[in-house]
């Protein structure tokens, strides 16, 4: 059997962690970031959660994910 291919689009995006769970980096962060608030600027330095349903869609994308 041929070996699967991942799309990188996908793979780029999210970092799978040991649990399973789909990481994702917070958006808007490419310019005109000086207009916000300092409460907005801190909260896109984390990196938040995918929802569950969006994650199953993700790991199709992603077949050595899992």
């Amino acid at each position: 059997m041929p070996k699967l291919k991942t799309r990188k689009a996908a793979a780029k995006r999210v970092k799978i962690t040991a649990k399973k769970k789909l990481m994702r980096r917070e958006t808007g962060q490419g310019h005109f970031n000086a207009r916000d608030a300092g409460k907005t600027t801190r909260s896109k330095r984390s990196d938040s959660v995918v929802f569950k349903t969006d994650a199953a869609n993700i790991l199709l994308n992603l077949p050595y994910g899992n």
